[in-house]
């Protein structure tokens, strides 16, 4: 029996496997590309795993052909006119110059304005968008944690942001510290929500078990369309992912 990840092949469907000390078989499909992943229990065969997939194909190929649909931004050139996102929506960047101190505001619902000293590169126009976008999630996360800390009954010793290429967000359950993606800063406040609890809840579970959605279905019953909603939303030029 290999316990090592490991890829095989199902009617051209490329499925990594893994197995882990569970009753049963989890399956899923994942952004950005429709990545197919199989948590299989210790004793569940390879062949076992073709058949549970099998029974799966169509629902598969529909979340990635959903996947493959999904809008994706070109890399941002921080430039006056292009469009950026936050909290979910889309917003005109216009960039100004100036001697003052680097700024960034919504000037309304349309416009995204970026102060900036002149001459400043496209990467520290960007730097200073992200500083920007790393201050509305401090902004938000210690309400986050005055709501649903006592209700999970979770002791969150530590939290941050920063940007990750593979995940979404990160439990440390040792430790009791998350780590929040900055790019959530670009998507619906309900998508940053989910992440949220889905960490919290991993301080009590650490894998994604029929142990885990039952927290989550308890504390947070609309999971699955805020996780859909996220899958929906404008992915970045590069390829995050949950």
């Amino acid at each position: 029996m290999n316990t090592e990840p490991h890829i095989i092949r199902v009617s051209g469907v490329q499925v990594q496997v893994v197995r882990k000390a569970i009753k049963n078989l989890h399956l899923g499909v994942y952004p950005p590309h429709g990545r197919v992943r199989v948590a299989a229990p210790l004793a569940v065969s390879d062949d076992s795993v073709r058949l549970a997939v099998i029974g799966k194909l169509g629902w598969i190929r529909r979340k990635q052909a959903g996947f493959h649909g999904q809008s994706r931004q070109s890399r941002r050139e921080m430039v006056t006119g292009e469009s950026h996102y936050v909290w979910g929506r889309r917003y005109r960047l216009d960039v100004t110059e100036c001697t003052d101190r680097p700024s960034v505001y919504l000037r309304n619902n349309r416009t995204l304005d970026l102060s900036v000293r002149p001459g400043a590169t496209r990467l520290n126009r960007e730097a200073i968008l992200y500083r920007w976008y790393r201050q509305l999630l401090r902004d938000e996360i210690p309400k986050l944690i005055a709501k649903w800390e006592p209700l999970i009954e979770a002791n969150l010793a530590d939290w941050g942001i920063k940007k990750m290429k593979t995940r979404w967000g990160t439990c440390n359950k040792g430790a009791g510290r998350i780590w929040i993606n900055l790019e959530l800063a670009k998507k619906p406040p309900s998508c940053l929500e989910y992440i949220f609890v889905h960490e919290m809840i991993h301080l009590l579970e650490r894998h994604h078990n029929d142990r885990f959605r039952e927290y989550m279905d308890r504390f947070m019953p609309s999971w699955r369309r805020y996780q859909e909603e996220l899958n929906r939303a404008p992915l970045s030029h590069e390829n995050w992912s949950y």
